[in-house]
């Protein structure tokens, strides 16, 4: 599959982790118990949020799609799939759930699997792509401290 052929793909499957993550949070942070939750001072606005996801989205697509010619096929779908299943899972725990400190291991896990993205895969040919990676690492961290925040004030 060409270059582009393979964005494409990362592009609809990461939107699609989105848009399946979204609805299993519900009504998520609209909703009355998040809300009523001690939250830290610097949470962003809820759009934010929209803007941030499209944008981390759109970077890793494009990532990915440099990745996958690089590396085995099957190392990278187990390490694609791992970090799906967390970023969708986040959701379900800790607006469905309501598990916050469950919440922040797989977020905390999820960066791991980010971080181990980042700096595993140092190929000549990803020396710049890398740094795709750096809106959704960024994120990570700032939703990590949010997480973090409501697991030590709630």
């Amino acid at each position: 599959m060409k270059h582009f052929g393979y964005v494409a793909l990362f592009l609809i499957t990461n939107f699609a982790g989105l848009y399946f993550g979204s609805i299993l949070m519900n009504e998520g942070p609209s909703s009355a118990w998040y809300l009523l939750l001690n939250q830290a001072p610097w949470t962003p606005p809820g759009w934010v949020f929209g803007i941030a996801w499209i944008t981390i989205m759109l970077c890793f697509s494009f990532y990915l799609a440099s990745l996958i010619r690089i590396i085995d096929s099957v190392n990278f779908w187990a390490i694609y799939t791992v970090q799906c299943i967390l970023n969708i899972s986040w959701n379900y725990v800790f607006f469905n759930l309501q598990k916050t400190v469950t919440g922040l291991i797989i977020i905390s896990l999820l960066t791991v699997v980010m971080v181990f993205y980042f700096y595993k895969f140092k190929n000549q040919q990803l020396k710049y792509t890398k740094y795709l990676l750096s809106p959704y690492i960024l994120w990570l961290f700032i939703a990590s401290s949010l997480n973090l925040y409501i697991v030590i004030y709630n």
